[in-house]
């Protein structure tokens, strides 16, 4: 069984309310596991609020806050599991693990356990984390890509944690001469361009030409500065990706199988909010295509459960290899 150790959050970086990288130091005296790219870590806190599972009569399981009998919040310790950001070349250099995390909310809009002990607490605060001194998973280039010319990222979010992980163990080994033939596609998406992190970053490595590596960043709620940034793409990955194969919104393909009534009412005001995709103005649809045969590429999602679902239906559709991480 993994021993615990106490780390040290050494670097703190805010992106919005919602979303921060964070750099974690290892115990004194002692170093992080090797590891691959894509490979994941158990961390844990011991002050964070706890909830209750609630199951209602249908079945559905639910969560809710866990309160004392005078209605205070109850604290307890919670462990959590996060992809590495950092690529192994960076920690062997630093010492340190990064990650990218968001502010979890709930159903009912509560904040996610370990998340909000985390935030909470920084900048500023108890920079101690307990780690667990064991790095593991299979969701690496080599298990799940093994045998493709083409692979195609798809990082939603915080999903992009992993995938900026492989990306800079490519560049940094392409920059020693050990340089493969594959081609690597990434499509990164999220709400607005500060939320978008690592966004310079891999828009630097794409420009390096290192190695064949095309990157496709993307808004979802553009601001008007956004508009006319013609490096930056809109809409979500996944309508991106409906967009690149001729395919219909899901916003769109949701409304038409709306019945009718107020779920029809829904549909059609859902479809009214989304962003139309739209390509950064350096790569074109047919270039991408192009780029991604379906016989010789794999489509590599993490992130939103129900946006990775919607890419699963979209590879199938089109004839791609599909993974995903899920621990």
């Amino acid at each position: 069984m993994a021993s615990q150790k106490r780390g040290t959050i050494v670097h703190w970086q805010s992106l919005s309310p919602i979303l921060a990288s964070f750099r974690l130091a290892p115990e004194d005296g002692s170093s992080f596991p090797d590891y691959a790219p894509g490979h994941y870590i158990a961390l844990r806190r011991e002050n964070c609020r706890l909830t209750r599972r609630l199951t209602d009569t249908d079945g559905k399981v639910s969560y809710a806050p866990d309160t004392d009998e005078t209605g205070q919040p109850r604290y307890g310790a919670v462990t959590h599991s996060y992809s590495i950001t950092s690529s192994p070349c960076e920690t062997r250099q630093h010492g340190c693990l990064e990650f990218y995390v968001v502010l979890e909310k709930g159903e009912g809009q509560y904040p996610g356990r370990f998340t909000e002990s985390l935030f909470r607490d920084q900048p500023g605060g108890d920079p101690h984390l307990t780690y667990f001194d064991r790095i593991t998973g299979d969701f690496t280039l080599q298990k799940r890509a093994a045998g493709f010319s083409s692979v195609l990222f798809v990082g939603t979010g915080t999903g992009l944690a992993p995938f900026r992980s492989m990306i800079k163990q490519l560049h940094s080994e392409a920059a020693e001469g050990k340089k493969d033939s594959v081609r690597y596609t990434l499509f990164h998406a999220n709400r607005t361009l500060d939320e978008l992190a690592y966004h310079e970053e891999l828009a630097a490595i794409e420009a390096s030409r290192s190695f064949d590596f095309v990157y496709l960043p993307s808004v979802s709620r553009p601001s008007p500065l956004d508009l006319g940034n013609g490096a930056l793409g809109r809409g979500r990955a996944n309508n991106l990706l409906r967009a690149l194969f001729d395919m219909p919104l899901r916003e769109e393909e949701a409304r038409s199988a709306a019945p009718a009534g107020s779920g029809a009412a829904l549909a059609q005001a859902a479809l009214e909010r989304t962003v139309r995709p739209i390509f950064p103005n350096h790569h074109s649809a047919s270039e991408l295509r192009a780029r991604l045969d379906p016989s010789s590429t794999v489509v590599l999602t993490c992130g939103n459960p129900d946006v990775m679902a919607d890419i699963a239906a979209i590879a199938s559709a089109n004839g791609f290899r599909f993974e995903k991480e899920d621990w």
